[in-house]
């Protein structure tokens, strides 16, 4: 695949369905995640607009689309236009990042939180700890200290439409005492 930075994203549909295809014909069957270009912001709407074709192309339709929500995603109407237009096609969506700043701009995280979560679309903050280069702001935690929330991480986890509130324990792991194998004991 080339790049799908800020140059070279035209071809992101074309490289990105020519990697489902290969993947599924070498025996891959997982879920695969399509990152948008654009350095995962897709300013161009590249993904957007493509991601119908691209889900098209896996056999097994168990792509899923992830888009980073940073600066370009300032305002409500950015974030919930762009995620509608996603569960509206009925194509799988996840935010794959995201924080409360950025060297690039101001996203709107609670706007991307409370819609994500009326659309049933899953979202992941962005990092836990260790950024450096100026964007230290989007580390969850102080050190890789679980104890040591930062005011994003605080956000994140203890704020409106947080994790606390929205997260749900995955199917595979109910039941099982400490998740992992799935296996049950009775006696």
């Amino acid at each position: 695949m080339t790049a799908a930075g800020n140059t070279g994203y035209e071809s992101w549909g074309d490289d990105t369905r020519s990697a489902i295809t290969r993947m599924r014909a070498a025996g891959v069957a997982n879920t695969l995640t399509a990152d948008a270009p654009n350095w995962g912001q897709d300013w161009s709407f590249t993904m957007r607009d493509g991601a119908k074709e691209v889900f098209a192309a896996d056999p097994d339709k168990n792509t899923v689309f992830s888009i980073h929500m940073y600066g370009v995603y300032d305002a409500k109407r950015e974030v919930s236009d762009y995620i509608n237009r996603f569960t509206e096609a009925k194509l799988p969506l996840v935010v794959g990042e995201f924080g409360d700043r950025y060297s690039d701009g101001d996203p709107d995280e609670d706007a991307i939180m409370v819609t994500t979560r009326s659309l049933g679309v899953g979202y992941l903050g962005w990092p836990r700890s260790g950024n450096g280069s100026g964007v230290e702001c989007l580390d969850l935690v102080t050190g890789f200290d679980a104890g040591r929330l930062t005011p994003w991480g605080e956000r994140l986890f203890n704020g409106p439409d947080d994790i606390k509130e929205t997260a749900e324990e995955a199917g595979v792991f109910k039941g099982t005492g400490h998740g992992g194998s799935g296996a049950r004991t009775t006696g």
